[in-house]
Formats: structure tokens, sequence, C-alpha cells
């Protein structure tokens, strides 16, 4: 009976976490949001276990410079309510790139990590922001192409 395989799952303590930086110049929104979710969630690492965070920081900059594809800055529109009877708002997307870019693509993200504490927990480890800079420089992320 010494033939056993047995499956190697990582406690908490041993998992290892890295920095990675983004620049989001240029990137469509969709594809950046799978690639970082992807990584929040740890899914490119072989000790990938669905119910720890084992995924790596990410910070992501030039996040107003987001591109979106076809008629997407026309149609697409966010949904808020302010809890009154008929108090339905949408915002088109457009505005909300002026206004707040990182929003943009945190909602994207969001939308592909687990509904539940884990989720909630992992789109911690995502830091956006608009411009260039990003007060991460001691962390030392390494640099990411997607």
């Amino acid at each position: 009976m010494s033939d056993i395989q047995k499956t190697y799952s990582p406690s908490a303590s041993q998992i290892e976490k890295k920095w990675f930086l983004i620049d989001a110049e240029g990137k469509v929104l969709g594809r950046l949001a799978v690639e970082v979710s992807r990584i929040l969630r740890g899914k490119h690492k072989p000790t990938y276990t669905p119910h720890l965070d084992d995924g790596d920081n990410i910070v992501i900059i030039n996040a107003e410079k987001i591109v979106l594809t076809g008629t997407k800055s026309e149609d697409k529109e966010y949904f808020s309510h302010t809890q009154y009877p008929g108090g339905k708002k949408f915002t088109n997307i457009k505005k909300v790139m002026i206004t707040k870019p990182e929003f943009v693509i945190r909602h994207a993200v969001w939308g592909m990590m687990p509904k539940n504490r884990l989720g909630k927990k992992i789109i911690n480890n995502l830091k956006i922001y608009p411009g260039a800079s990003h007060p991460h420089e001691s962390q030392q992320p390494e640099k990411l192409e997607i």
C-alpha cells in the first residue's frame, strides 16, 4: 500500500506571493481583466488551491488609457440603485472612464472572482492607479506583459 500517491495541498503559511506591475496603456479591457483575474486567483501556479488565496499581488498603472472595442464606449452602462422606488441609475462607461477609470477595471475583474469571502479577500490584492506612478516601488514589482 505504499504506492498510494498523495495530493499536495499547501497551507496558508507555505504560500509565496509575488508582486507584478501591468501597464494598461493600449490594452483591451476584457482581455486584460481575464489575465489579471487568473493571476490574482493563482491559477497560473502549479500549487493552485481553490479554497486558498494563493494568487499574486498586481499593480495596474495607466488605467485611464484602457481601450474598449466595438461600440462598448457608446452602449455599455453601469447600473446602480438608490434603494428608493424608481431609483435606478445608469451611467455610461465614457463618463465613468473620465471620473473613475480604476472602477472600470476593478468591476471587470470582480466579475470573474468568486462571490464569497475568498473573492473579497482576493480582490484586495489588486491595486489600480489612473496615472503612471504608484506607491508600491518598495515591493519591487516585476513588469508583466500581457
